[in-house]
């Protein structure tokens, strides 16, 4: 299966064998954490089982269609501030950054699945098109799950622009396996850099604790990162997928302090703390990292754990005031700048409005297109 991506072969394994979070040992190899799990982030008391999933409880999913927006509009313009961001939902980030453009693990699939015909189906379509993305500078992609690293949404991004993919070590034989030029392909280990080679652009990896895998047979063939994008005027944090860590306070240390934070909050269960923050270890987070503008992602888009979908966004409207945080909580398709300090409102909640009070999203199917002879700015 297709699907499945690809194992690194030849010089991408020798260089991921060099990495110092890369084991050999008798039973296997792979990658590992490396950094020790704080107390009380695991309860392995309550594991969930497969029939937690398939008998589901609770408010899984949204009763109708989130409110959305078509970005088009927004992005003809470019951002006052040198900075802005719009959620296209799940992990997908739109950064816009002093007149550059980076795309944070783009996956339009109706499936978080090795098959788009069983898995996680996709609750809430993105808000425009792949076609309708305006020209990109960079594509991040932080670890390879589905629900990061989707092939049919790769495969026509490759054929619509031709913009370098910056991604974790060993991730890059999936890409190259469907169609991404070798020379398109950048793979970073923890703490190592790329630098665009035109502008005033880097994009650094940094450490996570999570896993990686797309298979039963691969767990840990590929690493996994968190991800600092940074100009001469901004910095901007994506957590990709990981537990808490004291990493963190490194991080703040040697790539800080950022003008935007973007930290996983869905899919979280109490036996996962060791992988996946969830709204209050994602406020821990921030405050490890400096603060910094909080945009919450990871949620809104799959039912992905047992929890109802909108728990995560409705414990930080309730926390993050408390604890100081500046939460940025735009619609999808919204575009926000941080610096405007946008309050945070609970759009969500009209998604579970009767039928014919719901707000009526933007038509996905809608491109959205360009009038003609209109170019995209500072291109």
């Amino acid at each position: 299966m297709k699907s499945l991506g690809k194992r690194a072969t030849g010089l991408r394994l020798e260089r991921m064998r060099a990495s110092p979070r890369y084991r050999v040992t008798d039973s296997g190899e792979g990658f590992h954490n490396v950094h020790p799990i704080q107390p009380g982030l695991r309860d392995r008391t309550e594991r969930p089982s497969l029939s937690d999933f398939l008998c589901a409880e609770g408010r899984r999913t949204p009763a109708g269609p989130l409110p959305s927006v078509n970005p088009l509009d927004a992005w003809l313009k470019p951002a006052g501030s040198g900075l802005r961001a719009t959620w296209l939902g799940h992990s997908t980030v739109m950064i816009e950054i002093d007149g550059l453009r980076v795309l944070t693990d783009p996956v339009w699939g109706k499936r978080a699945s090795p098959s788009q015909l069983a898995g996680p189906k996709r609750f809430q379509p993105v808000p425009l098109t792949l076609k309708a993305l305006p020209p990109l500078d960079a594509v991040v992609i932080s670890h390879d799950h589905y629900d990061h690293l989707d092939i049919g949404t790769i495969k026509e991004l490759v054929t619509l622009q031709d913009v370098p993919f910056i991604t974790s070590l060993g991730v890059g034989a999936h890409l190259q396996a469907w169609g991404v030029p070798a020379e398109r392909i950048v793979e970073l280990d923890w703490w190592e850099h790329w630098q665009h080679p035109a502008a005033e652009l880097r994009i650094h990896a940094a450490p996570s604790q999570h896993f990686s895998g797309r298979s039963l047979n691969d767990r840990n063939a590929t690493l996994w990162s968190s991800i600092v994008i940074e100009s001469p005027k901004h910095r901007v944090f994506f957590s990709g997928d990981t537990g808490l860590t004291s990493e963190y306070t490194a991080i703040r240390e040697r790539l800080g302090p950022f003008d935007l934070v973007m930290l996983e909050v869905g899919a979280f269960h109490p036996s996962w703390g060791d992988i996946h923050l969830g709204p209050e270890n994602a406020l821990k987070a921030l405050q490890y990292l400096g603060g910094g503008a909080f945009l919450p992602v990871h949620w809104g888009t799959f039912s992905l754990a047992l929890h109802d979908w909108d728990q995560p966004a409705e414990t930080l409207l309730e926390l993050g005031p408390k604890q100081g945080a500046q939460l940025l909580m735009p619609r999808l398709g919204e575009a926000v700048e941080p610096s405007h300090g946008e309050r945070a409102a609970p759009w969500w909640r009209a998604a579970d409005k009767p039928a014919g009070k719901r707000v009526k999203p933007a038509e996905p199917d809608d491109p959205g297109k360009m009038p003609k002879g209109v170019p995209w700015p500072l291109d």
